[in-house]
């Protein structure tokens, strides 16, 4: 896997500075996407924990949407594994789990041939899966908002505006939808 030579064979700084000037998620998540498994690692060495872990990659991500729009980034590999590091110790500090950690600090991702055996393209694609299907078990407010908020990066008051729901129940929906995709994520993912 070539982490240097992002898809298209654009530059990853080429596609950094895209999304940071256009916001496009599909630009943001083919940057992200290469990552995802050595960030699962970062975190499951903090974190000792698979699900915490999963979930903190998906968090991770998330607040990628707004930091990679107001931060410049000079070389991504070294930024993405130190932001997902401060994440994995703010949620140990959270809980008050600070754990010592014995690996050399930097040898995780530098070593590019280095990949999680849990989550290999396979596992990638079918979480995607997953996460599409259980969508399609929110109802549609639910539905509708989740998309607008973390698909077309629409704040509360636009997704209000679009709606025509109150600001508060757009604040509902998106707490209750988000939780609900969870749950429905992690009942089929254990059945499997």
């Amino acid at each position: 896997m070539a982490f240097n030579k992002p898809p298209n064979g654009k530059t990853e700084a080429d596609l950094l500075l895209y999304y940071k000037s256009t916001g496009d998620l599909k630009t943001l998540a083919s940057l992200y996407e290469p990552y995802m498994p050595l960030i699962y690692g970062v975190c499951l060495k903090y974190l000792k924990n698979e699900m915490q872990s999963e979930d903190a990659v998906m968090q991770i991500f998330e607040q990628l949407i707004k930091k990679l729009r107001i931060h410049s980034v000079n070389n991504f590999k070294s930024w993405l594994y130190s932001f997902a590091r401060n994440y994995c110790l703010m949620e140990l500090r959270a809980t008050n789990k600070i754990n010592i950690v014995s690996m050399e600090e930097n040898s995780f991702m530098e070593n590019e041939a280095l990949e999680h055996p849990f989550l290999g393209e396979d596992v990638l694609e079918t979480k995607l899966s997953l996460m599409e299907q259980c969508m399609e078990h929110l109802n549609v407010e639910q539905k509708v908002c989740i998309s607008l908020f973390y698909l077309e990066q629409k704040c509360y008051k636009d997704i209000a505006d679009i709606t025509g729901y109150d600001l508060v129940k757009v604040k509902s929906y998106i707490q209750n939808g988000k939780r609900n995709l969870k749950i429905c994520m992690e009942k089929n993912n254990n059945g499997e």
